[in-house]
């Protein structure tokens, strides 16, 4: 029996009475969760189709990953990097072998490894590349999401994520999300790196135009600038390749990870390159208490180990493949528009029917959870471990809420 003091409108007024209002979530109270299934205080169970921003690629409980978690957790859980522990080289090793690189830099969270990014490109313009103390610029796209931090926002394009929080770090131009004309433009003898999402994610699940990310990977060769890719979002299996940049066989000089690297348990990101990039820091130039942690290596292990396999790669691409057919049915049934890859959709909902925010609350009360972006925008990202049927039952859902 659940506990009335754990009632959903009572939890609800509770986290709005306790907490600054930076979130404006569902009215969802969620106390238990296993594969893709959530079940709230009351509960009531959801499927669910955001799997925290694609942190939860694997599900949630994954039961290779909470192994792993309690087998780490009755050894030894933090050291800080002033030690080495015994998970940190196997993580690494294998992390920077999935991705193909030299070396690998773990820290926690998303926006610490596009700040990381930031500062090694920085480091590597001045000390490789020879750009002027001071000088080096970094080109972004519009529509892009790369974190909260203050310098990570003062380059956003969105106003709720960039104003009020200036001033703001320069050295970023900001040019048209597929527009490679406008990108190569940009590029002078300053530019150290250009940072960019291969599929835009905050923005729609945004997928550039055929032959867009090639050509970036070219002007970047030919004008000796580093090509960044965050992968926070799109990577780890969640497009139906282990990267997004493999859809067109492109190799970025450094991939930025996060949220699936954690498994859905601890905060886990790095960034992975070659050591004429990332050979750039030196002792006491970058680093973190908890990045790399004995838990986080324990657990991004067996992540990279899960995705070694390739199950999850080829569930992204067979799933994501009756994912889409299933929305697209849905065009002109109150669909506008639908993009993605793999287990990644973005859905444009006819403005005169509902917004994003009115679609996600009718979702949820059917039983779906799934997030708004912009307007009547929203993304549905199911974890990799779903199945055919729990896929058909959304879309049923989904096409009840459009049909009122």
């Amino acid at each position: 029996m659940v506990d009335d003091r754990l009632r959903t409108p009572d939890a609800v007024r509770d986290a709005q009475r306790w907490t600054a209002h930076n979130y404006h979530p569902l009215p969802v109270v969620i106390s238990s969760a296993e594969g893709a299934w959530l079940t709230d205080v009351d509960g009531r169970r959801y499927l669910d189709f955001l799997a925290g921003y694609s942190a939860l690629n694997f599900g949630h409980r994954h039961p290779r990953l909470i192994a792993a978690a309690h087998a780490q957790l009755d050894r030894l859980t933090l050291t800080s990097r002033a030690f080495v522990h015994d998970q940190f080289a196997d993580f690494c090793r294998e992390l920077a072998e999935l991705c193909g690189k030299d070396l690998v830099l773990p820290m926690n969270t998303g926006a610490e490894a596009v700040e990381t990014a930031i500062k090694v490109a920085r480091k590597w313009g001045y000390r490789v590349k020879g750009v002027p103390d001071g000088q080096a610029t970094i080109v972004v796209a519009e529509g892009n999401f790369h974190g909260r931090t203050t310098t990570i926002v003062g380059f956003s394009t969105d106003p709720d994520a960039h104003d009020d929080f200036g001033p703001y770090t320069p050295g970023f131009r900001i040019v048209p999300y597929g527009d490679l004309d406008a990108l190569s433009a940009a590029i002078d003898d300053t530019t150290v790196a250009v940072l960019i999402e291969p599929i835009q994610g905050e923005q729609g699940v945004v997928v550039p135009p055929e032959g867009y990310l090639p050509g970036v990977r070219r002007v970047c060769t030919e004008r000796d600038v580093l090509l960044l890719a965050d992968e926070i979002q799109s990577g780890l299996g969640r497009t139906g390749d282990t990267f997004a940049c493999d859809h067109e066989g492109v190799v970025p000089d450094m991939y930025l990870l996060g949220k699936a690297l954690g498994g859905g348990i601890v905060p886990v990101s790095a960034v992975a390159a070659d050591a004429d990039v990332l050979g750039v820091l030196r002792p006491g130039q970058h680093g973190s208490t908890f990045g790399g942690n004995p838990l986080a290596c324990a657990v991004g292990t067996e992540v990279v180990r899960l995705l070694a396999t390739g199950e999850f790669q080829h569930r992204s691409t067979e799933l994501g493949a009756r994912l889409h057919a299933g929305l697209h049915e849905l065009v002109g049934e109150g669909l506008v528009a639908v993009r993605g890859r793999g287990l990644w959709a973005g859905l444009d909902i006819d403005p005169a029917l509902m917004t994003g925010r009115q679609a996600c609350e009718r979702l949820a009360e059917r039983g779906v959870l799934a997030k708004d972006t912009h307007g009547s925008t929203i993304r549905l990202a199911p974890p990799l471990v779903v199945t055919e049927a729990e896929i058909d039952e959304a879309l049923s859902r989904l096409a009840a809420v459009l049909a009122g």
